[in-house]
């Protein structure tokens, strides 16, 4: 079964969901092409995103997107298979520069409905947490929790991965 038009993987930090993630696009014949959202702003982050590329190996043509995924979707080939990794550190930086949340996830919205690849988007599910102690850090869950289920009901497939393995949520794994 080929991939999905729109694949939407949530976890927990250090869940396995960006793993799970490249396995699904792994089984796609056609070339990779990977979004990063993340900046690298510290050592850790670096070291972070230097253990995601060796993960993936060689093969990939990385999309340095973390505020403008509009753009990135739209230079997509239907040739192309596609991760988006991740929703959370893009929706991160969006509060940060202060942008219109709402226009910001309608526009990502509608790239993912015209992208003519398939695409995978990681996520991060708050929900399961603490309450966060700042007001800065409620609206940023309230924001996650809005675009996962935004995300969520326009993709086909959306699985949830927790220690590693995959629950399907939505839809049927390829």
């Amino acid at each position: 079964m080929p991939l999905q038009k729109l694949t939407l993987v949530l976890g927990g930090a250090a869940s396995g969901k960006s793993a799970f993630a490249e396995d699904l696009l792994a089984a796609d014949t056609r070339a990779k092409a990977y979004i990063a959202t993340a900046e690298a702003w510290d050592a850790e982050m670096q070291r972070k995103i230097s253990l995601h590329r060796e993960r993936r190996g060689p093969g990939w043509r990385t999309i340095e997107a973390p505020r403008d995924l509009t753009s990135a979707l739209g230079g997509i080939s239907p040739a192309e298979t596609v991760l988006l990794d991740c929703a959370t550190l893009w929706l991160t930086n969006a509060m940060l520069a202060e942008a219109d949340l709402p226009s910001e996830e309608a526009a990502l919205l509608a790239a993912l409905a015209a992208c003519p690849a398939p695409v995978v988007v990681v996520s991060n599910e708050l929900g399961l947490g603490l309450v966060p102690e700042t007001a800065l850090g409620r609206r940023f869950r309230e924001a996650q929790g809005r675009l996962n289920q935004r995300l969520a009901a326009q993709a086909d497939l959306v699985v949830f991965v927790a220690a590693g393995l995959p629950l399907v949520l939505k839809g049927a794994l390829p």
